[in-house]
């Protein structure tokens, strides 16, 4: 890293600071020293911290409660916060965690430990400002993207960057509980946190790839191209087995998927058809209740492939539907709901570059049905 990073140092004990500072003497960092919390919160607007590292046995304010009001801000959300700790427990550093911290140090503090997690959390913070940099270059180069974008564009990076930093947060809060007591944990809790980092990756795997797809096919011009060649089979079988599979995958094997399906040639390539079945039927799963149906039907008209995906979930308003589009998320407060509101703007961009027609019937608060109309490749057609 050649930048240099502001690393503001929370701490009510004046020599700790002088430790740190020697620790961090050769590395390119511009050093700030705050001696409570109260201070701390009032000059992140002065010294625009790239990492804090946060004591957590503070007077009138601990480091606990600071890190929950810094992480409360969305301005300074993403700035990562290193909790320095002579607390041993589980529990104290869950509270940690809990409260949002991105990782912790533990007293008395080792010289090799303080310089590799500091470089960490800044090599993180620079990817996070490269993604940043990123939607802003997209927004301003990317004039074929739909008049909502200018109301959307404030939103991009402050979503992606929450999306990113919950899954890394969790992968990485796991792992340090594992490298601070792993002798101490038996076999069946070290496979459960584990499977938590397992998680925890498969999201973050899952988001990039999907936001990757999305620039891809609004902003490449040979990716566009491909459509007017693309060509596969609508099979009834291989549908339901990697619908049935995908649910089950989702956690939500209880959900009853109809199937009502007929079979064609499709202008469309085997991989743009999985994305739109795999998104559509994750948006049905996701916004209705576990155990409900799920039906999808397929039916051949003239010269035309009809596909339909149908819920009984929360359904749109008029006004939401005419909003679909990414970064778009409807009562995301209401419902909590992991995501950045890609999906359907991806399955409506692939129909529009196969020249297709993309459509949504939906009764508020009951179902939603997503219609779709592929063309048939001539060759085929009757």
């Amino acid at each position: 890293m050649t930048n240099t990073f502001s690393v503001l140092v929370v701490d009510d004990e004046p020599d700790n600071f002088d430790v740190i500072e020697t620790l961090l003497s050769a590395q390119n960092y511009q050093l700030h020293y705050a001696a409570s919390g109260k201070n701390a919160i009032a000059s992140l607007e002065t010294f625009q911290p790239d990492l804090i590292l946060l004591d957590v046995m503070m007077p009138e304010m601990n480091g606990i409660e600071v890190c929950k009001r810094i992480k409360a801000n969305p301005e300074w959300q993403i700035v990562p916060i290193i909790m320095v700790t002579a607390l041993s427990s589980k529990l104290d550093l869950a509270n940690c965690l809990n409260a949002g911290a991105d990782d912790f140090i533990s007293k008395p503090i080792n010289s090799v430990e303080m310089r590799a997690r500091v470089h960490s959390m800044l090599r993180i913070k620079q990817q996070y400002d490269s993604i940043q940099t990123l939607s802003h270059i997209q927004s301003n180069t990317i004039n074929i993207l739909e008049s909502t974008l200018n109301e959307l564009r404030g939103t991009l990076a402050s979503k992606m960057s929450h999306e990113l930093n919950t899954p890394l947060n969790g992968i990485m809060g796991t792992i340090s509980l594992l490298k601070e007591d792993i002798e101490n944990m038996d076999i069946d809790e070290i496979r459960e946190m584990l499977g938590w980092v397992d998680e925890s990756a498969q999201r973050l795997e899952n988001l990039t790839k999907k936001f990757l797809l999305y620039l891809e096919l609004e902003s490449s011009p040979i990716r566009q191209q491909s459509f007017k060649t693309a060509h596969t089979k609508f099979s009834s079988a291989a549908v339901k087995s990697t619908l049935q599979s995908f649910v089950r995958q989702l956690k939500r094997g209880d959900d009853r998927l109809i199937f009502d399906l007929e079979e064609s040639e499709i202008a469309l390539s085997e991989r743009d058809l999985l994305t739109i079945l795999h998104e559509l039927v994750d948006n049905a799963v996701k916004f209705s209740t576990s155990g409900t149906i799920v039906k999808i039907h397929s039916q051949v008209m003239g010269n035309m492939f009809n596909l339909s995906v149908h819920d009984l979930g929360r359904g749109m308003t008029e006004e939401q539907v005419d909003r679909i589009g990414a970064f778009v998320q409807f009562e995301r407060k209401t419902y909590e709901q992991q995501g950045v509101g890609l999906g359907l703007r991806i399955v409506k961009k692939i129909v529009e570059l196969a020249e297709g027609i993309f459509s949504i019937s939906s009764i508020y608060q009951q179902q939603t049905t997503v219609n779709i109309s592929l063309p048939i490749p001539p060759a085929v057609r009757t």
